[in-house]
């Protein structure tokens, strides 16, 4: 495909009977990453709530699809879920950090685009429920998709959703 093609077709480059020489794989990483940045940033910040953090997730899940590119199929769900399988460890961490006699990490206050109250009551959510809303709403993912993302089935999805949703309209009106 040419360098000045405005569109990259991802079945054309992940056929498994064309071999990709390192520069083209390279050029079809930093397409991909100049297309789906933001998009990935966002959603980290929904999952962390911290944006030195969300950049550094999100970093290191470009470098992991360059990395495994060969055994990659479809590059934009493996981003979306190295970095919500990223936000959860970070989770998991901090959790342990919290949970630790004598340890503290620093936190740094971020800008939110959000709204306080809507922002506390998200931070409250489970982090599975706060994945579902972040990948249905910021992603504008199906129940389908968000199932593939997560590794559950789609009855799962709707579950969290509803409950998220409930819990959060009974917070916001309180």
């Amino acid at each position: 495909m040419a360098a000045g093609a405005s569109q990259w077709v991802w079945s054309e480059v992940r056929d498994p009977a064309v071999e990709m020489s390192g520069s083209d794989r390279d050029e079809v990483v930093a397409h991909l990453y100049r297309t789906s940045r933001q998009r990935m940033l966002r959603l980290a910040y929904v999952l962390t709530r911290d944006s030195g953090v969300a950049d550094d997730l999100v970093q290191d899940a470009f470098a992991a699809l360059h990395r495994n590119w060969d055994h990659v199929e479809r590059p934009e769900p493996y981003l979306r879920r190295a970095v919500v399988n990223a936000s959860h460890s970070h989770h998991r961490h901090l959790r342990v950090v919290r949970e630790t006699p004598g340890a503290r990490e620093e936190t740094v206050e971020t800008p939110s685009p959000f709204d306080q109250e809507l922002q506390e009551a998200l931070e409250r959510l489970p982090f599975d429920q706060r994945a579902v809303l972040a990948l249905r709403y910021f992603e504008d993912l199906d129940d389908i998709e968000i199932a593939a993302v997560l590794g559950v089935r789609r009855s799962t999805v709707r579950t969290r959703a509803h409950r998220a949703l409930a819990q959060l309209r009974k917070e916001i009106t309180r």
